[in-house]
């Protein structure tokens, strides 16, 4: 249960982080946001803003959506021949057309639909009380909402507050705002991490941390501070070349040449061989070295989630040069990680929540179709040719996007379930 709930909250956190950047910048670039959901599936709740979005809560906590007008399947499903509701102002102007029958409007006209248009000429048009004697046409406000058939309250999408209609920086500006949030995430998260911990560690000396009591370090008589020049006359110029030469020798005396402050000295220390977590491992004692202060913490975020990027897009390398389906990872994968997480600490969840928010926002500016990259590429060309692409050319690529991406998702699924479960 502890590993579902992390997993729930991992996934939410990083979708809905990324829902709204995209959601943020549209709204500036005014394009109008129909719906902005937190989860998936049957509505809970929802409420009309006035800033013309219907904030919505869903029953499955999983991620969420920006539903902007003019993008995508956003139109309202309304027929000739349905039975609607039309709610009028004192100038007898539409303000609300209700199509659900899960929604009651004690002051509404019942309608039987005929023709309308919601976009540019702004009418509807019907059969009052199915009357086909009375088919009366009705001028439809700017901003009027619609009933959609779940109950889910939305405006109306005229034309010049769809996606289309703002202009191409701002257009792109949207698309690319939901990675851009996801490396935002990313910095924050690792920037409380290193206040958390106290600082960052600095892995570029040879000087040592802190010394655990009663270990073999302690025993040899280091010292924090201590730099430790030399391991059986080899040279140690950085962290890595410490932890090394100390995890290549278990239960085998090292002679070390230490330089403390002006003094130079040497000690002999034994690695032991010990059990942490169930893993075995080889230890003296000694900590990585902390940088504590204020804008150390700071640039030391920064550096984190910079480095966690390059091992992305190494991963990414090597994944195009050797393709193999273990080396991508679905929402199983993503489960599992989760639990392994939550085991091990609120520190722990929060650098899995940064690294992954870096994964999602790479890997969306990637330039195939349906990902924010592919938009992104349609935007450039759309510049250069000075029009846009064809609404049924772009549907076209975005849907055979979204079919490779879902094919491959179904396979990273199956491969993560028989990994983590069948073997």
């Amino acid at each position: 249960m502890k590993g579902l709930l992390t997993f729930l909250i991992v996934f939410s956190v990083v979708v809905i982080f990324h829902e709204f950047g995209h959601f943020f910048f549209a709204r500036r670039g005014g394009i109008l946001v129909r719906e902005f959901s937190i989860g998936m599936g049957p509505k809970i709740f929802g409420h009309q803003g006035k800033d013309g979005t219907a904030y919505t809560l869903r029953l499955l906590p999983i991620g969420g959506y920006v539903r902007m007008a003019g993008v995508g399947e956003d139109e309202t499903e309304i027929t000739r021949g349905m039975p609607v509701t039309l709610v009028l102002n004192e100038e007898g102007k539409v303000v609300k057309i209700n199509t659900s029958s899960k929604v009651q409007l004690t002051n509404g006209i019942p309608v039987v639909t005929e023709s309308f248009d919601l976009e540019n000429e702004l009418y509807y048009a019907g059969y009052v009380n199915n009357d086909e004697t009375q088919l009366m046409r009705y001028e439809v406000l700017h901003d009027a909402t619609i009933i959609e058939q779940d109950g889910t309250e939305v405006r109306i999408a005229p034309t010049d507050v769809q996606f289309q209609s703002a202009k191409l920086s701002r257009r792109m500006m949207t698309n690319f705002a939901g990675p851009m949030n996801n490396f935002i995430l990313a910095i924050l998260l690792f920037i409380v991490i290193a206040f958390m911990q106290g600082g960052v560690a600095v892995t570029d000396t040879n000087a040592i941390g802190a010394i655990q009591a009663d270990s073999p370090a302690a025993t040899a008589g280091l010292k924090e501070g201590d730099q430790i020049q030399t391991i059986d006359g080899v040279k140690i110029s950085s962290w890595q070349e410490l932890t090394t030469a100390i995890l290549a020798s278990p239960d085998q005396p090292l002679t070390l040449s230490v330089k403390r402050g002006t003094e130079t000295f040497e000690t002999t220390v034994t690695p032991e061989t010990t059990t942490v977590e169930g893993q075995k491992t080889v230890r003296i004692g000694i900590q990585v070295p902390m940088a504590t202060g204020f804008m150390a913490k700071i640039i030391g975020g920064f550096k984190q989630a910079i480095g966690n990027s390059l091992n992305i897009f190494q991963a990414l390398g090597d994944l195009i040069v050797r393709p193999d389906l273990d080396k991508l990872g679905g929402p199983v994968a993503i489960f599992q990680m989760s639990s392994q997480a939550a085991q091990q600490g609120f520190a722990t969840v929060l650098a899995f929540i940064a690294i992954l928010s870096m994964n999602l926002g790479i890997i969306n500016l990637f330039p195939f179709p349906a990902l924010d990259g592919g938009k992104l590429v349609l935007n450039v060309i759309e510049g250069v040719r000075g029009k846009p692409m064809s609404v049924e050319k772009e549907g076209l690529l975005n849907l055979i996007g979204f079919g490779a991406l879902m094919l491959l998702m179904i396979l990273v699924t199956w491969n993560d379930i028989q990994r983590f479960f069948f073997h």
